[in-house]
Formats: structure tokens, sequence, C-alpha cells
């Protein structure tokens, strides 16, 4: 274990237990307690010490024994409809990767946009984002990397052996799809964790609800704006290839369709089963106006597009479904357990008034405008997710940036939505997210290579979300 694991592994109990048994006078005896529950959870989440999962456990144990708050009611957190929601998304994603649907959509967009170099890296973006709109930006970012490398080796492999120029290339078809799996996530609702932790803190805690094709009419056009700066930026800015026409990637991507045959059964099946789920997402609102009793929501349609899955088989005879339940064991199962863990904590804050609190401070501190409070909080959440966990970050950050916009007077979706998205803008370090990890260890980017675009993208998404939180989100949501 590194050094700093081991810090933070110690640190963490024992803040525990300095606030518990030697509270101060500053708040409340309850609000004491929440802090020191929090401090060990913000600990192991920043050294990931141990499981990011596992940490979220540490309420559902350390809350009842605190005393801050029953079994049951820490218990209702784990269970939150936001969860099954989420468990919903990932039985049709793990549907839509079993039959290998995202690869067959994937390659072709990649063979519509060309095979111009540049329009190659824009189809790997392209397919990437639209993929991770709907299944984790980590599958995305398997299923495009292997194609990428593919088509990156026909360069290495030509008479001028690997140039600048194809350098240059391969960086931005890896930088690409790392981002663009970063950015499609903010699309829709259950495209990126931050997004499902913001939309549980806030139905649970504050009863506001965001519709799926609200968040979709905001989510859909920023993430087109954010991605299509990406693209000039990589490829126009910092490494332009020139290369004009890749002969052979034409041909490639072609072998790669060829070789997943025709469209099968299975595949329709998982396409008519997503379309539904996601049209249904999407008018969900005109059905329940017009037909009030089916009070139709997100995550009970989720549940539905699920059970389609699991339940409607391919051959009756032969009791075949898409998927088995055991094919659940792949679920990410950990991220169920971190949300109903940053539910619990954001509870325990909201129970205890520390939320309150926090937003009475910053309301009552003289010559903090509304816009100065919004910009420092997404520029500070937007480097700091750099660093560390981007679900942990917002579990961490949502409740209290609520409390501030409601110490303002200001309406919490006008900060909380900036703020949650700027968690999914990492685009500086390898370590910043799984995608970024990912495509780092194909070999092809250097460390200062990733910084030196991310760095300017994460400047650029910062302004863009200013400018969201004051020219767009008031228009949808206020």
């Amino acid at each position: 274990m590194e050094l700093y694991k081991k810090i933070g592994f110690i640190l963490g109990p024992i803040l525990f237990l300095v606030l518990v048994f030697f509270p101060t006078e500053i708040i409340n005896p309850v609000a004491q307690k929440v802090l020191a529950v929090a401090a060990w959870m913000i600990c192991w989440w920043i050294s990931e010490a141990v499981s990011i999962s596992t940490t979220a456990l540490i309420p559902l144990a350390f809350f009842p024994l605190t005393r801050i708050m029953s079994v049951k009611e820490v218990a209702v957190s784990y269970g939150s409809p936001i969860v099954f929601l989420f468990f919903g998304g990932f039985v049709i994603a793990l549907a839509i990767e079993k039959v290998n649907l995202h690869k067959r959509i994937a390659l072709n967009i990649i063979k519509i946009t060309g095979t111009n170099a540049d329009g190659v890296v824009l189809g790997f973006m392209i397919a990437t984002a639209l993929m991770s709109m709907w299944i984790s930006n980590t599958a995305s970012t398997v299923v495009m990397l292997p194609i990428a490398l593919s088509v990156v080796k026909l360069l290495t492999n030509d008479a001028d052996g690997f140039t600048k120029k194809d350098q240059n290339f391969a960086l931005s078809i890896m930088l690409g799809i790392a981002f663009s799996a970063n950015i499609g996530g903010m699309a829709t609702l259950i495209g990126t964790p931050p997004n499902t932790v913001m939309l549980g803190i806030l139905e649970n805690d504050f009863g506001i609800e965001i519709s799926f094709v609200k968040w979709m009419s905001m989510g859909v056009p920023f993430a087109i704006v954010l991605l299509t700066i990406n693209y000039f930026i990589i490829v126009k800015l910092f490494y332009p290839n020139n290369l004009g026409k890749i002969d052979s990637s034409d041909a490639l991507i072609k072998t790669e369709i060829t070789k997943l045959g025709g469209v099968t059964k299975a595949e329709r099946q998982v396409l008519i089963i997503f379309c539904t789920t996601a049209l249904l997402w999407i008018t969900r609102g005109y059905l329940n106006q017009l037909f009030p009793a089916l009070k139709l929501n997100d995550t009970v349609i989720s549940i539905l597009g699920a059970l389609a899955m699991l339940t409607i088989p391919l051959k009756f005879s032969k009791g075949e479904m898409i998927i088995k339940w055991e094919d659940t064991s792949k679920l990410p199962w950990g991220i169920l357990i971190l949300f109903g863990g940053g539910l619990a904590l954001a509870s325990g804050m909201k129970t205890a008034g520390i939320i309150d609190l926090v937003g009475s401070k910053i309301a009552s501190a003289d010559g903090l405008t509304v816009f100065m409070v919004t910009s420092i909080l997404i520029f500070v959440m937007l480097f700091m997710t750099e660093l560390m966990s981007n679900v942990a970050l917002a579990t961490i950050f949502v409740p209290v940036v609520a409390g501030i916009a409601m110490g303002m007077d200001y309406p919490i979706l006008g900060m909380v939505i900036p703020v949650t998205l700027a968690a999914s803008c990492a685009f500086m370090l390898p370590m910043a997210t799984p995608p970024n990890a990912i495509v780092f260890a194909s070999g092809y980017i250097k460390v200062y290579e990733m910084a030196k675009v991310g760095v300017v993208l994460n400047i650029i998404s910062v302004l863009l979300l200013i400018g969201l939180s004051y020219l767009v989100i008031p228009i949808i949501f206020f």
C-alpha cells in the first residue's frame, strides 16, 4: 500500500474519534457526529485507502451507532428509487454490450464520417460520446480503443514509418476517445454517476425532480458544444496531423463490420427495447398528462426496460433470454452502494442542519455575489475532480452547494447543475477518470501531452459552465 493510502487509512478513523469524543461548541452535537463520519469517509475517498464503495457503507453502521439516524432511516438511502434507476440503466447497458450492438453502431458511425484522418478522429469522438450517453464511459472507451489502435497501426506499418504526423494523429484519436467518453455522459441523467448522485440528493432531500427530457434539452446541446470545442482544440490547435486520407482505414472498418456478421435477432430485440425505454423516458411527462393513472417516473421506466431485457425470450421454446440473471454479476454493484452511501451522508448532513448552516454562513458573507460564488464552486469542483473520484466529490459537494444556494435565496438548480457537470470535465490527468487512464495505458500519450490540452479544456469548460448557469439553466429549469 502506498504511503498516502496508509496515511489516509489511519487518519480517517482518528478524525472520526477526535470529533466524536472531543466535540466543539461551534455546532450542535448531532452535526458534530455527522461531520465525524464525513471526515472519515472523505479521508478514505480521497486517499482510496479502501474501495470507495466500501467507504460508502460507513453511514449504514456508524449513523446508528452514533445515534444520528436509525438503521431503518439510513437503509432507505441505499434502496432509493435513484439507485434502482441506475440499476435498470446498468442492465440495459449490459444487454447492449452482450449482443455487441454498441460496437456495430460505433463502427457504422465511423464509416459515415469518412477516411480522412480528421474525419476518422471525429467519427471516433461522436461514436464514443453517443455510447457514453447510455452505457458507462469506461465500457465506451474499452470498446473503441482496440479499433482505434488498429487504425493507428496502419500508420506505423506504412512505408514512411511512424512520423510526427502519425504521432499527432495517434494522440488526437486517443485523447478524443477519452474526452468524448467523459462528455457524452453529461447529456443524460444516467450517462455518468455524478448526474445520478445529484438527482438522488435533490429528490430525497429537497423534493426537486428533473425529468429525462428536461435534462436532455440542456445536456445534449451542451455536450455537442463541448465536444465540438474539444475536437478543434485537439485536432486543429494542439495536434494537427495534416495526413489527409488514410486509404487503408476504410477497409479496416469494413473488415470489423464484416466480422460482426449480419444483424442478429438478439441485436434487433435489444435495439427495440432500448429505443422504447429511451422514448418512454423522453415522453413520460406527456404520457402522464394523457393517462394520469399511470404515474410513470424514470425509475419505473428503467426497471421496465431491465425486466424486458431479462424476461422477453429470444427463443420461447428453449426459454432463452437476452441476458440471464447470472450475467448481472458483471454489473458494477459497488457503484450502486456508492450512490446509497452518498445519499445517506447527504441525508445525515441535512438532518443535522449542516447544509442550512453552510448556506447561511455563505449568504452572510460580505461582498460575495451569486455569480462569484457559483463561479468559484464550478472552478473548485472541476479542478478537484482531477485528483479524486468524481462520484465521491459530487456526493460531498452537491448537498453543500444546495445549502449555499438556499442561503443566498437562489434557485438550487442554478448552482447544483453546473457544479455537478463540472465533476465530469476532467481532461488534465490520466488518473482523473477511467477513460483517461485507459487511453493513457495505450502507450501513445505522455502525461504532459494530456495535461497541456487538458488545462485549456478545463478553463474553457469553466467558462462554458458559468455561461450555462446564467443563460440556459434559468430558461429550462426555473
